[in-house]
């Protein structure tokens, strides 16, 4: 049985998700950012335990249909800019349209209507925070950092920098240890 979670985010919340299905007895066969498998079928008692338990945890046992894809969109998005070195060999609207297995317009006006965003510009917000925590932890220039983030060129990553910061990159990088957005909130 799938179940879809919403806020989950990073390996420390799929932690949280093991830890919650093993206090209520339940086998998983996979956990991945949004999504766990479980081998039962859970009744309604354990789905509210599980719903509740979630909670506390800042998490959400997801329901609704729609809500379930714009999540799966954000996971993809987040795992594509925050969890992988490789290069899509395709654009990104391909690249979701054929991970998720819908049309593209379809998964870009839902996402706008729900959001009140756009999937490209929810993409370039990560791309920008990613491109933050490269910056501070000073072990990439910044050709390697928008090579990395799949940027045509410096330029192009500065200006989107500056865009979405009201900074450009280096000074950024003066600015020191600024706090950064958190994955959950952007």
């Amino acid at each position: 049985m799938k179940l879809y979670i919403k806020y989950m985010v990073s390996l420390r919340c799929k932690l949280m998700v093991k830890q919650e299905l093993e206090r209520l007895g339940l086998h998983h066969m996979s956990i991945e950012l949004g999504m766990i498998e479980i081998v039962e079928t859970i009744d309604e008692e354990q789905k509210a335990m599980l719903k509740h338990n979630l909670a506390c945890s800042g998490l959400e046992l997801l329901d609704d249909k729609k809500n379930i894809l714009i999540d799966k969109i954000k996971n993809i998005i987040i795992e594509m800019v925050h969890y992988t070195d490789e290069i899509p060999k395709v654009n990104y609207s391909d690249y979701i349209s054929e991970k998720l297995d819908y049309d593209y317009t379809y998964l870009s006006n839902l996402f706008s209507e729900v959001k009140g965003i756009t999937i490209q510009h929810f993409i370039i917000k990560h791309k920008i925070e990613r491109a933050k925590e490269l910056i501070l932890y000073d072990q990439l220039n910044l050709s390697e950092i928008s090579y990395k983030l799949h940027y045509s060129s410096v330029a192009h990553l500065s200006n989107q920098f500056k865009k979405v910061t009201g900074h450009t990159p280096t000074f950024y990088k003066k600015l020191g240890k600024k706090r950064r957005g958190t994955l959950e909130n952007l």
